[in-house]
This record gives structure tokens, sequence and C-alpha cells, in this order.
């Protein structure tokens, strides 16, 4: 069955109406290749927008290895100043975070984490 106001609203079509249905069914306006360029120009800066967070990461880690084994010399200094019997009352679970099952997980909150990243920037 064919609803009554659906053929009854394609029957009743004013000046505008028939104007537009003219411009749709006109050939596309020949633009030389303008918008090939305009959309190539667009999925090159997304593609420049995506790689440049990754490689400031790289270049920003590459900066700061030498000041992070700076600090690293410096936490075993201090680490060797501590006396002993402080640190042998500190129980420490170090044991456990090494496990398969804690690696895993953390491995899957990362990639949550990553994939939120991405729903947020869209």
């Amino acid at each position: 069955m064919i609803s009554k106001i659906i053929n009854m609203a394609e029957r009743l079509k004013n000046k505008e109406d028939l104007k537009l249905e003219a411009l749709f069914r006109s050939e596309p306006v020949a633009d030389d290749g303008f918008s090939a360029k305009i959309v190539s120009r667009v999925r090159r800066q997304m593609w420049i927008r995506r790689l440049s967070l990754p490689t400031a990461l790289v270049i920003g880690g590459l900066i700061a290895v030498e000041p992070l084994m700076q600090l690293a010399g410096l936490v075993s200094k201090v680490v060797g100043i501590v006396p002993q019997g402080l640190v042998s009352s500190i129980d420490l679970p170090l044991g456990a975070l090494l496990q398969a099952p804690t690696i895993i997980l953390g491995i899957m909150l990362l990639g949550g984490m990553m994939m939120i990243g991405r729903i947020l920037e869209d």
C-alpha cells in the first residue's frame, strides 16, 4: 500500500521544487581537477596531523634519553645511601608486577586508552 500523503506531496510542487529538481538533474560543473586537488590536500593534511604527534614523541624521547640516564644514576646513588635495614623492612610486590596477566592487563589498558583518544579526536 502506498501512502496518499506521500503521493500528494510529490504532486504538489512549487516553482522552487521544480528548479531544484532541474538543477539536480543537470550535469556537474566542470572544475578542471579542482575537487581532486582539494581532496588530495585534505588527505595530506590528515596524514600530517596523524604523524606529527608520534614523530614529536620520538624526537622528545631521543632528547630525554640523556637526562633519564642521569636520573637513573642519581637514583642508584640514593638507593646506595639508604640503610639496608630500612630497605629490607619494606615489602614491595615486584615479583607480581612482572607476571604475564599483569602485563597483558597493562597492554589492554594502553590499547583502550589509545582507542578512547581516537574517539575523542574525531
